[in-house]
């Protein structure tokens, strides 16, 4: 059976997540619905995570297995391209082994969250707006725990049809500042049902004062306080700023540096005068002063030029 690895990008704000539903919207039901029309004849189609609603992705990966070959990849890639509605690219058609699993054999994935410290017009629907001024190296003291072994029950939750174990290695979290956008990204092999978001959230909370760096150890260890346990839930970072950024697998490039997904540059510090003493913008010269030639005052002719009577 013909196998393909597609990596495509998308816009999740009006999807309902990478999985395939009867009646809301999904990434991989608008591709399957593509390659149909297409004349593809799809056999299976696998994504290597089911991103949440809302959830963008910069880089996610599927196997696709057809009952024939598919000739002429890349002429198919831009076909596709042309199906596929305006919140989903395919970047890349390639055949792979019939034995490459999308979700089983990506050595590690990578998620990328943007927070940003002001109002933006563009970035309403690519990051969240945190009002409230953050304690950045508060927040990257605490982001410096997550990296281990450790039980992120108390930091996710338990999705309808998953029952596996709530302990993952985290290989490291990174959090950088780049203008008016807080960026922090998180690789792991796998991923718990909200559990970047919620550890945001907390990391928010860290930094904005309400939540003390001890608090996220005793959540990581499972031992939190009753009341701190019952908050986490509510303090959820949204699905706007959240990105899966890259599943990578034997033989792909490492992870470059953090980049902005949407940069958010800071407001410009502009100084107006003080209205009180002074108007702004300055008041036109009056007609008069436009008559007036700056080099000469007022009352007196060129000179080499008289008077005609």
């Amino acid at each position: 059976m013909p196998s393909y690895r597609l990596d495509l990008e998308y816009e999740g704000t009006r999807f309902h997540g990478w999985q395939e539903q009867k009646n809301a919207r999904s990434v991989a039901g608008a591709l399957r619905a593509a390659l149909t029309e297409s004349g593809v004849i799809v056999q299976d189609l696998l994504g290597a995570g089911r991103t949440d609603r809302g959830v963008h992705a910069l880089q996610q990966t599927a196997v696709l297995r057809t009952a024939r070959p598919i000739p002429e990849l890349t002429r198919h890639r831009r076909e596709l391209n042309d199906l596929v509605p305006p919140d989903l690219h395919v970047l890349r058609l390639a055949p792979c082994s019939d034995s490459f699993h999308a979700r089983r054999d990506a050595k590690r994935r990578s998620y990328l969250y943007q927070i940003v410290t002001r109002r933006s017009a563009f970035a309403r629907r690519h990051s969240w707006w945190v009002k409230t001024p953050l304690d950045i190296d508060a927040m990257r003291q605490s982001a410096a725990l997550l990296a281990g072994r450790h039980d992120f029950a108390l930091l996710s939750e338990s999705a309808p049809d998953n029952d596996s174990s709530t302990i993952v290695v985290v290989e490291h979290v990174e959090l950088q500042v780049h203008d008016a956008a807080v960026l922090i990204r998180f690789t792991a092999s796998h991923f718990l049902y909200k559990m970047v978001r919620r550890t945001i959230g907390v990391l928010v909370k860290i930094g904005g004062g309400h939540v003390r760096h001890e608090d996220l150890a005793s959540l990581l260890a499972v031992r939190a306080r009753r009341e701190l346990n019952d908050q986490v839930a509510e303090w959820t970072a949204p699905p706007a700023g959240l990105f899966l950024e890259r599943v990578i697998y034997a033989g792909d490039p490492p992870l470059g540096p953090i980049r902005a997904p949407l940069p958010v540059a800071s407001e410009p510090a502009t100084t107006l005068p003080d209205t009180q003493s002074s108007t702004y913008p300055p008041a036109p010269p009056s007609r008069d002063e436009t008559r007036r030639s700056p080099s000469r005052p007022a009352g007196r002719f060129p000179p080499n030029k008289r008077r005609r009577s």
